[in-house]
């Protein structure tokens, strides 16, 4: 069954939907001999090509997706290249065994904890996608203490310049000195968010760590430590998007 060009490479581990979607509006992937077009549907017996590259799609019976937690340290980007040569998360992880590794979502340079990366696309898609509401947990050190009526705006919603946004809980969680840690929740993945919304509120954040991703915990990583996931955690990871880890 012939099925769209993103969501077969996806499938394959080749990329991510949105990942492949950039490749064929750079040019970058051919079918045959003619540019790759959003629009077109592969029926499984294509030669396609990346950057003049034959991929080989592998079928689900022939390949086992491998998952992957990662704690990344702040100073180190998401992103495969970089233009201002910082490092990249890439630079430290092992290649899985077939296919790339695709990152669920993005932390920004500043920001360290727990990643993500699959080798299945189409997990990565909709562990990404808003329709999911896939939960982020994350501790955030401040200066300062949050008021009740901060915690309360920033739970009923705080409008930023991309539109509302809020948590879906916020709870103080300790400190020290001037210091105060809080952990909050919330199941969107918009651009430096958490960010945002303290300082739509003048609230200094000194630190940030994301400390859960759905089912899965940091718990006693270290920066820098990957740990592969293990069955039970994939199958959680899966159920969660409503995927069979063995689906044909």
């Amino acid at each position: 069954m012939a099925d769209r060009i993103q969501k077969v490479l996806a499938n394959a581990g080749v990329a991510s939907r949105r990942e492949v979607e950039r490749w064929i509006k750079q040019g970058r992937l051919v079918v045959g001999d003619k540019p790759a077009q959003l629009g077109d549907q592969l029926s499984g017996n294509e030669r396609v090509f990346l950057d003049g590259r034959l991929l080989r799609i592998r079928s689900s019976s022939e390949r086992l997706a491998e998952c992957i937690a990662y704690y990344k340290p702040s100073g180190e980007i998401t992103s495969r290249k970089d233009p201002e040569g910082r490092s990249t998360i890439f630079e430290r992880l092992k290649p899985p065994r077939h296919g790339r590794w695709i990152s669920v979502g993005r932390l920004d340079i500043n920001t360290s904890g727990l990643l993500i990366l699959v080798t299945d696309g189409e997990l990565a898609h909709r562990l990404m996608h808003p329709s999911y509401e896939i939960s982020r947990e994350y501790a955030v050190r401040v200066l300062g203490r949050i008021s009740r009526q901060q915690m309360k705006r920033l739970q009923e919603g705080v409008e930023l310049e991309d539109g509302l946004a809020r948590f879906d809980s916020i709870v103080a969680n300790g400190g020290t000195g001037a210091n105060a840690w809080y952990s909050v929740t919330l199941h969107e993945g918009r651009n430096r968010e958490i960010r945002r919304l303290f300082q739509a509120l003048e609230i200094p954040v000194s630190r940030l760590l994301r400390i859960r991703f759905g089912p899965i915990a940091l718990a006693d990583m270290r920066r820098g430590m990957t740990r592969m996931l293990g069955i039970q955690e994939l199958k959680q990871l899966y159920n969660s998007v409503d995927l069979s880890l063995t689906r044909s």
